[in-house]
């Protein structure tokens, strides 16, 4: 099928209003208030940003987006994301994509990869920005924190030596029993009274190999009777032999997450640190370590702050990488991808689009509170909306029976007539271009569109019906044949002549149905992937429940179908509305288009033209 001209996009003004929350006002009154237009480089420069240019501009708010390379990207993320660029783009500033890249035992250059080329995909890749040291140089937004590992270390080193943190070799056991719990405070560590001396004696043996993983750790001392646990002495460094995919074997001791955070984004200049609700428990952590960090004179004020929002939570949905990684290793899926994963790149390979879930994460709002819904229907509801203007219409068969027009010869001439077809690409856009399909003695139809016996208010064909085929002629259903059995092998039916669509005749019968059909001629086989939702309950782990007791087993069913001839030529990603089915999409990996008869047509089924799910 030869690719249409996509329809002009309607022109969106500089003066869009955008949606009111609570970042927008803080953001804006930061910005009305100066509050970060005396921000300088605080580090050292072989401290900072590991790409040339270093420091970040001091008149523009920064935001950032820092996931974790231990596993696949989530609808989930895809909040953050959306959030973290466009309010950056909004308000003229940069969004660092950076990677907390903590965690050397579960971290792989795969997901490194996969989360450059997801956020690429939504359409983030091109952000750049003029280093501020060479104006009219272009910079990449892109940062790891291992790239800081020396400057954490050495800010770790004087946290040490002015008394604020202290090596602990109590056992995991010991250090949980003594952090006591929300209605007891915890008890100090034996070893908590060392002087600075021998912690920073210890820390270098730590750093230098020369005691066992998970001997030690260096915990910041702070107050073990705080209400909030975790302001109870939290380890900030642990001793790991594990090879990073960045640094190699430099290091066999490395940062908590909850300690690196903040140092990454002061080093970077973040000035609004926004992520989800859980971290909140996190903040007074966060500015504790800045505070220390200004007073030694290794970070300088103003310090970036932390904001919460509450996260995307979207039914029928699960986002906990540890049981998505249970769902692909114990092969209840067919991988990361697979298109009934909440992934996003199983998300993009199922058909959805970048523009349908930063739609859909637009809509759910930016709130205080975590503990919200959102309906999958909504999510679909924003993927309908952004398909719909530019998805190509063609027809599909998906449980196809043969229909015989008997009297094909007598109204043409011959059995082997072929009529030539068109229909528009898109029914609203001409521009798009028309489909080009014939129509002969045999054409195959959806099973469903015969009844021998049809219940009432059935319309398409039975003995002595009537229907249109779209784009073609009115038939009139003589009957069926069937095998020995009883099931059904061909339904019968006589061409009303002079009746063809766009001719002169075409209304001189009325009829009530209309069904859609694919030559036997020039129709070309297809696997069509019918996907729904993975769980069949909207919360799977709710209370506790075994969430692989609530798998759908109506998930994926496969049909081989008879699509449109142009089809054969779809590239794959290409998507499609299959008239009266719903969207469909081009397999990413195993569609593999040919008009000669080699290629394999893999197309799976986005969503429905409405929500049925409810139903």
């Amino acid at each position: 099928m030869s690719s249409p001209k996509e329809p002009a996009k309607s022109a969106k003004t500089a003066e869009t209003p955008k949606p009111s929350n609570f970042l927008r006002h803080v953001i804006e009154a930061d910005l009305e208030n100066g509050a970060y237009a005396s921000r300088r480089w605080g580090g050292s420069p072989g401290d900072g940003p590991h790409h040339t240019g270093g420091i970040p501009d001091p008149a523009k708010i920064r935001t950032r987006f820092p996931p974790e390379p231990n596993g696949y990207l989530h609808i989930g993320h895809a909040k953050s994301i959306w959030l973290n660029f466009s309010l950056a783009d909004q308000y003229g500033g940069v969004c660092h994509l950076r990677f907390d890249d903590t965690n050397p035992e579960k971290e792989e250059q795969e997901y490194v990869d996969s989360i450059r080329e997801t956020v690429a995909w939504l359409g983030y890749s091109t952000l750049l920005a003029d280093q501020p040291q060479a104006p009219g140089t272009e910079q990449p937004h892109e940062y790891f924190a291992s790239n800081y590992f020396d400057f954490m270390y050495r800010a770790a080193e004087y946290l040490v030596e002015s008394g604020h943190a202290y090596v602990d070799e109590q056992t995991p056991e010991q250090m949980r029993a003594a952090r006591g719990d929300f209605g007891t405070p915890g008890t100090n560590s034996p070893f908590r009274d060392r002087t600075p001396a021998e912690n920073l004696s210890l820390l270098r043996e730590m750093r230098d190999g020369k005691h066992a993983d998970g001997a030690m750790v260096l915990r910041a001392k702070i107050d073990m009777a705080s209400p909030n646990i975790n302001m109870r002495d939290p380890t900030i460094y642990r001793i790991r032999r594990a090879t990073h995919h960045n640094t190699g074997d430099k290091w066999c001791i490395y940062p908590m997450y909850t300690y690196a955070h903040p140092i990454e984004d002061a080093l970077e200049q973040i000035t609004h640190s926004v992520c989800t609700l859980e971290f909140e428990d996190q903040r007074p952590f966060y500015d504790w370590l800045l505070e220390r960090l200004c007073e030694g004179g290794l970070l300088t004020a103003p310090s970036p702050h932390q904001y919460e929002f509450g996260r995307l939570n979207v039914e029928h949905v699960i986002t906990s990488k540890r049981k998505l990684r249970q769902l692909v290793e114990e092969k209840h899926v067919s991988g990361w991808d697979d298109p009934r994963m909440p992934t996003l790149v199983g998300m993009r390979r199922r058909g959805y689009t970048a523009e349908s879930i930063k739609l859909f994460a637009e809509r759910s709002g930016v709130t205080k509170t975590g503990n919200a819904w959102t309906d999958y229907a909504a999510l679909d509801a924003a993927l309908r909306e952004t398909l719909d203007p530019h998805a190509t219409r063609a027809m599909a068969v998906l449980e196809p029976v043969k229909l015989v027009l008997e009297n094909w010869a007598e109204v043409f001439g011959s059995d082997t007539h072929l009529e030539a077809c068109e229909a528009p690409a898109h029914p609203h856009h001409p521009e798009m271009g028309q489909r080009r399909f014939t129509l002969g003695k045999e054409v195959w139809i959806e099973r469903t569109d015969y009844e021998e016996t049809p219940p009432k208010g059935f319309f398409r064909l039975f003995p002595g019906n009537k229907v249109r085929l779209k784009y073609g002629y009115v038939i009139e259903c003589t009957g069926a044949t069937k095998d020995a059995a009883g099931n059904l092998q061909a339904v019968l039916a006589k061409l009303v002549p002079d009746t063809k669509s766009g001719t002169p005749g075409a209304d001189s019968v009325k009829v009530k149905g209309v069904i859609t059909w694919v030559g036997v001629a020039d129709g070309k086989p297809a696997e069509v992937r019918l996907y729904d939702r993975l769980f069949s309950e909207a919360q799977p782990d709710a209370g506790g429940r075994d969430f692989l007791s609530v798998l759908n087993p109506n998930s994926l069913s496969i049909a081989q179908a008879i699509v449109e001839p142009g089809l054969a030529s779809a590239a794959p990603e290409s998507r499609f509305q299959f008239e009266r089915h719903g969207f469909f999409v081009a397999d990413r990996h195993d569609h593999a288009p040919g008009q000669d008869g080699n290629g394999r047509l893999v197309f799976n089924r986005i969503t429905g033209l409405k929500d049925s799910w409810s139903k």
